[in-house]
């Protein structure tokens, strides 16, 4: 019997979302995306994201890159691409949108909703929300 742990089912569901020819691909994605999107929350909602992810990626979310101010979904973007070598805006965008939808299938509604709050409007679809809140 194989026993996945949160990790591993987290980079899966990652990986399988992104297409991603390898689990290292998914790993950096996550962490780059999930240290972004740490900037932008604050509080109880970081808090308990975080305690919903993996202890790795909780550390990543709770010591996040530095942001001076909220970025809109589409500098987020190309904040992305800029940290991840070789990336595009459009890649960025799937490695965006693979992260932040398994976090939102983790996070579940309410918390997904409470994310999205904190965050600039247009955030919903890179979430897989198709609706704002």
């Amino acid at each position: 019997m194989i026993v996945r742990t949160q990790w591993d089912a987290f980079l899966a569901a990652v990986e399988e979302r992104g297409e991603y020819g390898s689990r290292q691909e998914a790993e950096r994605s996550s962490r780059v995306v999930l240290a972004l999107l740490g900037a932008h929350l604050v509080g109880d909602v970081r808090a308990e994201l975080a305690a919903r992810l993996p202890e790795t990626f909780a550390l990543v979310l709770l010591n996040p890159l530095q942001a001076h101010e909220p970025l809109s979904p589409e500098r987020f973007i190309r904040a992305t691409a800029a940290w991840i070598e070789g990336a595009t805006e459009k890649t960025a965008t799937w490695d965006v949108s693979a992260v932040l939808s398994v976090v939102a299938d983790l996070a579940g509604e309410d918390l997904t909703n409470q994310i999205l709050l904190q965050l600039p409007r247009g955030y919903d679809l890179l979430f897989g929300r198709p609706e704002p809140i």
